[in-house]
């Protein structure tokens, strides 16, 4: 009988997130595939959970596939975390997905942390309609990227690392308009955890005086419609009226 897979959240910083049910799946679990084995110890450790643990990550999620494929197919329960919050969403995972649903193996994701869902939420931007970029490309790409958003009408929601967010927050100014609403959220849900909202230009002011630390989210409000000009129809006849008159003379 074939396996099981389950993509399991855990906190992006307070460990009174996790939820009941995805320790009951830790504990359960044959393996846990973990991005950062020291990391998820901690949080394994916490919790009491004893189930082994194996590196699973960006570096070796290639070449570990066909195994675990293996593994699921006879019969293996796998449990899989990252870091923090939930895993393929700008981490690892969505390969190990694909393959699964490849070769007809259940998987199962649990409800769970995500650090740009109450980020969008706090900004205060809307958000019944909006995109997620996640990161950036640091280098190759990065201009075209921006590009391509600027007439992005939903609100846009960006990972970005400390170290980068000046620059971003001044390449979006230049390219989105300096005067775009944005709000960044750091440490989500740990001791730390502030947002900030301002205009582009007002936010990339404020973390050069100020520099930021920890995990960010970028939320940037989407491009307004371009106002349309409502016509008076009265006047519009009353010059065609006139118009009219003049050739006539």
């Amino acid at each position: 009988m074939a396996g099981k897979l389950y993509i399991v959240p855990t906190p992006v910083g307070n460990l009174d997130d996790m939820t009941p049910r995805a320790i009951a799946v830790l504990r359960d679990a044959h393996l846990v595939l973990a991005e950062d084995t020291r990391t998820s110890g901690v949080l394994m450790k916490h919790f009491g959970i004893t189930t082994p643990m194996r590196s699973h990550h960006k570096f070796n999620e290639h070449d570990t596939l066909p195994a675990l494929v293996e593994e699921l197919q006879g019969g293996s329960i796998i449990a899989l975390v990252t870091d923090a919050g939930t895993p393929a969403i700008s981490d690892p995972g969505f390969l190990l997905v694909r393959e699964c649903r490849r070769h007809d193996i259940e998987v199962e994701t649990l409800p769970g942390a995500t650090a740009f869902v109450p980020a969008l939420v706090n900004s205060g931007l809307p958000c019944e309609r909006f995109t997620f970029e996640g990161f950036l490309p640091q280098k190759k790409g990065r201009a075209s990227r921006l590009e391509s958003l600027a007439a992005e009408p939903r609100t846009m929601i960006f990972y970005e690392s400390p170290m980068r967010l000046v620059k971003t927050l001044e390449q979006m100014a230049e390219v989105f308009g300096a005067d775009r609403e944005a709000s960044v959220s750091r440490e989500i849900s740990k001791l730390h955890n502030t947002t900030h909202n301002g205009t582009l230009s007002e936010l990339a002011t404020y973390f050069k005086a100020n520099a930021p630390r920890g995990e960010i989210v970028l939320v940037v409000e989407g491009k307004a419609p371009e106002a349309t000009v409502k016509v008076d129809k009265y006047a519009k006849f009353k010059q065609k009226h006139i118009n009219q008159l003049k050739n006539n003379e």
